[in-house]
């Protein structure tokens, strides 16, 4: 067990009160009209590709919870080991060069320059405290870098501790190119995906544990405060990325739990002991292939859902050119659709 998780161990879920906005009919369903066009795997030697980002050249890359990063031929599938990260991938972003920012658990932020290169570190801590679960990065063309880190309480390990406690210990950090690190919003829930507006106004910020798009004004009258883009989200949004379509696709890990939902406003002791069951015995994610597509309006303009009987924790949604590349937290491919035709 990894000595962050053995930390956690000797913590104690301190459980917030929260009630959840009521689920619209959106949560309740199974498929979406339209369909969500067929999907095919493309498999990994290894387990988990928590997010999936696409290469200049069409191809595309992830990480397994082995620790490696992959890069994939969407078209052949052919698969080739390009580096590891010393630790478990989470959310990527990739530059126009090719490099790769890698949010790491336990590690933090690591470039990989090009591939068979070693990954650096480029932030590990904040006022001298390690980054135990950073979970998203992205990078503007001024070198200027935004991340999220989902937990400062618990590891990625016990990411469904932190969701049950509700305790809200996320951030949205900047690193300007100088190396300054400052926390942009502190309280967030279960910080997660994050897209940088085309024109540089806002960045957006899945929080997976309140089901919603949060979004931090960087420009103009409102800059330096938040609002939302969406909120009451028919499921727990999880990393995001901006289309070449120029939408935000949000990957939709699981639909809205109603006996998490239900437990949320009650005592606190309940969700202690719901934490200590075994994780059969816990409220599990939804099995779905969920996929969400927002406007900077915050409008839905495509709702994508099937059945998880083949494929499910869709984790990461990348959109490029009408093909839509799937990651997931549990399978051990990434999955391939298309968006619908009108």
């Amino acid at each position: 067990m990894a000595p962050l998780a053995v930390v956690a161990m000797g913590m104690q879920m301190r459980p917030h009160r929260w009630t959840p906005p009521r689920p619209t009919a959106r949560a309740r369903r199974t498929h979406s009209d339209p369909p969500m066009p067929p999907v095919r795997l493309l498999p990994l030697p290894g387990s988990g590709p928590e997010d999936v980002v696409v290469l200049p050249d069409g191809r595309l890359v992830s990480g397994t919870d082995d620790g490696a990063i992959w890069r994939v031929d969407p078209a052949g599938g052919a698969v080739e080991r390009i580096a590891d990260a010393g630790g478990r991938p989470l959310g990527m972003h990739v530059d126009a060069d090719g490099s790769l920012l890698i949010c790491v658990a336990g590690r933090g932020i690591l470039r990989l320059a090009e591939a068979g290169a070693e990954p650096e570190v480029v932030v590990g801590e904040i006022d001298g405290a390690p980054i135990m679960f950073p979970s998203n990065v992205i990078r503007d063309d001024d070198g200027t870098i935004y991340f999220t880190i989902s937990s400062r309480r618990w590891p990625f390990e016990e990411w469904m501790t932190d969701i049950l406690e509700h305790s809200g210990s996320g951030q949205l950090v900047r690193r300007d190119p100088d190396g300054r690190l400052e926390v942009l919003i502190d309280g967030l829930q279960f910080a997660n995906g994050l897209v940088l507006a085309p024109d540089r106004s806002c960045v957006l910020v899945a929080e997976t544990g309140a089901y919603r798009i949060t979004r931090y004004w960087l420009t103009g009258p409102r800059a330096g405060t938040t609002d939302y883009l969406a909120e009451n989200l028919p499921g727990s949004p999880d990393n995001m990325l901006l289309g070449s379509d120029g939408l935000v696709w949000v990957g939709i890990v699981s639909p809205r739990n109603p006996l998490l939902d239900m437990l949320f406003p009650l005592p606190g002791i309940l969700r202690r002991i719901v934490d200590a069951l075994p994780d059969r015995l816990t409220p599990a994610p939804v099995r779905s292939v969920w996929v969400l597509a927002v406007d900077f309006d915050g409008t839905i303009v495509h709702d994508l859902q099937r059945d998880g009987t083949d494929y499910a924790l869709v984790t990461a949604v990348a959109e490029h050119d009408g093909a839509l590349y799937l990651g997931s937290l549990s399978e051990s491919a990434i999955a391939v659709t298309s968006v619908p035709v009108s």
